[in-house]
C-alpha cells in the first residue's frame, strides 16, 4: 500500500511555512523516526511511550496549523527533511 499525503510546494519566495518545534520536539521526532515503535523510541529517549505519542500529536498539530499536514510517519519524515531537522546523510 502506498502512503498518501499532500505535497506542499514552495511558494513564489521558495519558502515552506515551517512550524516552530522545540529542541525536545525535534529530538523526539527524530528518535521516533529512527525507531520501529513508540516504545523503542521511548526507551532510547528515557521517556514513556505515552509521552512520545503526546509529542508526535503536538508536532502533527503544528504542521497542520501551517497548512502542511503530516498524517503518517513517512509524511513526518518528509517534513523533517524539508525543515532541516534531519538530513538524508544521517540515515
Amino acid at each position: 500500500m502506498t502512503a498518501v499525503f499532500p505535497i506542499v510546494l514552495p511558494g513564489p519566495g521558495g519558502d515552506l511555512p515551517a512550524p516552530t518545534l522545540s529542541r525536545r520536539e525535534v529530538q523526539v521526532l527524530v528518535g521516533w523516526l529512527r525507531a520501529r515503535t513508540k516504545e523503542e523510541a521511548a526507551a532510547e529517549l528515557f521517556i514513556s511511550a505515552a509521552t512520545v505519542s503526546t509529542h508526535i500529536g503536538r508536532i502533527r498539530a503544528k504542521y497542520a496549523a501551517v497548512g502542511r499536514p503530516a498524517t503518517s510517519k513517512m509524511a513526518l519524515f518528509v517534513r523533517a527533511l524539508q525543515d532541516s531537522h534531519t538530513a538524508l546523510d544521517d540515515w
